[in-house]
């Protein structure tokens, strides 16, 4: 569990800007409220605690409609600014400092070249009702607009907009919209995105 609460207390800090009461932030915050459950239920081994902590966050994305795979990876600082259904599969990979907003989805393509479900980098920000599917990899300092359908890879420091989506290139995209960033805890996991395809 020790994992578990270093992830929550960087979730706080995202939400924060500064290490604060996790008690007063889940009471006003149900997107911590949320994460903070489903960290501990992947972090707990099986046994009476783990099944607490699933049927705790099954009720939560009933009353939230956050629905998060459960073996979902997710970096350090997740933030899910805003109630409104939030849909990531379970095989998800998102980075650090990673935000949602209201109406995302992250999904899984059957078919075609894209088989496969997204791996977000760190300091990616989504907007409502962007949609990201498929095996692609969306890169560092990413910021997908709102309504954007992305189904291809995105290189890092790029702003992706409309449907079908197209891609402007510009350093520090995320700069006003990511924010209170945390330390990246997975050092060695490399997100980033080459221009032009994968890396």
């Amino acid at each position: 569990m020790t994992r578990a609460n270093t992830l929550i207390a960087t979730d706080c800090r995202q939400y924060l800007g500064r290490d604060g009461s996790h008690l007063k932030l889940r009471l006003e915050q149900q997107g911590f409220r949320y994460t903070s459950v489903l960290r501990k239920a992947q972090a707990c081994p099986r046994g009476v605690l783990h099944y607490w902590y699933r049927f705790r966050l099954l009720r939560l994305s009933i009353k939230t409609g956050f629905q998060i795979g459960y073996g979902a990876t997710i970096g350090a600082g997740l933030f899910i600014g805003h109630r409104g259904t939030v849909i990531v599969n379970g095989e998800a990979r998102l980075g650090s400092n990673v935000n949602l907003s209201p109406g995302v989805v992250i999904g899984q393509e059957n078919r075609g070249s894209n088989v496969g479900v997204p791996h977000l980098g760190n300091r990616v920000w989504i907007g409502s009702n962007a949609v990201l599917v498929g095996g692609i990899r969306i890169g560092n300092d990413v910021l997908i607009a709102p309504n954007a359908y992305v189904n291809f890879d995105v290189p890092d420091h790029s702003i992706v907009i409309g449907n079908p989506a197209r891609i402007i290139h510009r350093d520090n995209a995320t700069a006003g919209y990511c924010h209170n960033l945390v330390e990246n805890l997975v050092p060695d996991e490399d997100y980033s995105v080459a221009v032009g395809g994968r890396r």
